[in-house]
């Protein structure tokens, strides 16, 4: 399916209203069943299927579970600017190469790469900061900014 980065071409067309409001109702409940979402659209089950389809192929979106890192034993989140001297994009391939990664944008700006991680506790994080991250070539410095507390994380780009 590709990752998010290599999905940033744009749609080839707007998304239409109704594929929107079936973007939505998995938004809410992504187990939600055709069936229940052709009744929310007026569209039969069979029509939403083909729809979710094209929409999963065309990677317009995907589905997947989301978990609570605390939940799971992560306790420590991130978010790391890092300033690169040199082929900023080959430091973005070696750090999306790392596990504790869950996001990461090449930007303009101080920082040339941002990464959020997600770690176990403290150490991981050090660990990953001193062993892994500032061990690649062409990293010239990094400054961590610690989560405290999420207060909001969403996944509904483009629908609401």
């Amino acid at each position: 399916m590709g990752t998010r980065a290599e999905r940033q071409q744009p749609a080839s067309a707007p998304l239409d209203e109704i594929s929107k409001r079936i973007i939505e109702q998995l938004q809410d409940d992504g187990r939600r069943p055709y069936a229940a979402i052709g009744k929310a659209v007026g569209l039969s089950e069979a029509a939403v299927r083909q729809r979710v389809q094209r929409l999963l192929e065309s990677g317009v979106m995907q589905i997947v579970a989301v978990t609570d890192p605390l939940q799971v034993g992560f306790h420590r989140q991130a978010m790391i600017g890092i300033r690169v001297d040199g082929d900023m994009t080959a430091v973005a391939d070696q750090l999306a190469g790392l596990p504790e990664v869950d996001y990461l944008v090449v930007t303009a700006g101080s920082f040339d790469v941002l990464v959020e991680v997600v770690c176990e506790d403290d150490d991981h994080l050090l660990d990953l900061l001193v062993q892994h991250i500032r061990s690649i070539p062409g990293v010239r410095s990094t400054e961590t900014f610690v989560y405290l507390r999420l207060r909001k994380q969403h996944y509904n780009w483009g629908t609401r």
